[in-house]
C-alpha cells in the first residue's frame, strides 16, 4: 500500500548536461547540471540563481549545452565540486566546493570554438547545442533562489556516430548512450524494453537506392 511521505527532493533523472557560458573576464566557465528538458526547439534548464552560471546567463544571454555520453562520466564527476565563483559562496564552501578558474583543463575536456555564440562546445560531447537565452523565471519557494532559464537552441552539432546511418535529422537511440543522474547518482540507459508505435510513426523514410 501506498503512504504519504515528505521527500527531500523531488528528482526523478533527467540527462546531464554540461553547460558552457562566459565569465565576466570572457574566459570560459563550465558547469554540469541534471535539471534539463526539451520542447520544439526550446529546452528548459533549471538550477540556483546563486550560481556563476546563472550570472553568466543572465549578463551573456548565450551558452552551449553539451550532452556527455556515459563514457565521460569520469570528467563531470570532476567538476561536480568545482566553482568559477572566487571567493566560493559560504554555502557551497560548506559542502566541500573549491574555486577553480580552468574548468575544461580540470575536467580535461577540450574546448571548441562556437558558430554562433561566444561560449565555447565541449568537444568530447557527442551532442552540442548554441543557445540564446529568452528569458530567466524564479522558480518555487521566494526563498529557494531557484532559477528556470528557457534557452532557445539556434545550432546543433552532433557526431555521426549517435545519428540514424543516412540521415542528418534523426538521433538513433540505439547508437546513443546519454549520462543520466538520478537522485545525485550517475546511470547509463539499458537495453529497449519494448518497441514503440510512437517511434515507428517518427521514423525516417528509407534512404533510396540509386538506380544504376
Amino acid at each position: 500500500m501506498h503512504r504519504v511521505i515528505e521527500p527531500k527532493i523531488l528528482y526523478f533523472g533527467t540527462p546531464v548536461v554540461l553547460l558552457s557560458t562566459r565569465n565576466p573576464d570572457g574566459s570560459a566557465n563550465l558547469a554540469p547540471i541534471s535539471s534539463a528538458w526539451w520542447l520544439g526547439q526550446s529546452c528548459m534548464l533549471g538550477m540556483s540563481g546563486r550560481s556563476r552560471t546563472v550570472q553568466n546567463l543572465r549578463r551573456e544571454r548565450e551558452c552551449v549545452i553539451n550532452l556527455p555520453s556515459v563514457d565521460l562520466v569520469d570528467a563531470v564527476d570532476r567538476l561536480a565540486m568545482l566553482t568559477g565563483a572566487d571567493p566560493v559562496p559560504p554555502y557551497k564552501a560548506a559542502m566541500g566546493y573549491r574555486h577553480e578558474a580552468d574548468k575544461f583543463t580540470a575536467a580535461r575536456l577540450t574546448p571548441q570554438p562556437s558558430d554562433l555564440v561566444q561560449p565555447p562546445r565541449v568537444a568530447e560531447c557527442a551532442v552540442q547545442m548554441e543557445a540564446v537565452i529568452e528569458n530567466l523565471h524564479p522558480f518555487g519557494p521566494a526563498d529557494s533562489q531557484l532559477t528556470g532559464i528557457e534557452a532557445r537552441i539556434v545550432r546543433v552539432h552532433a557526431d555521426p556516430a549517435v545519428m540514424v546511418r543516412g540521415h542528418d535529422t534523426h538521433f538513433d537511440p540505439d547508437r546513443w548512450r546519454p549520462l543520466v543522474m538520478s537522485f545525485c547518482e550517475f546511470y547509463g540507459l539499458g537495453e529497449r524494453v519494448h518497441p514503440s508505435r510512437l517511434a515507428a510513426a517518427y521514423a525516417p523514410p528509407e534512404p533510396e537506392l540509386a538506380v544504376a
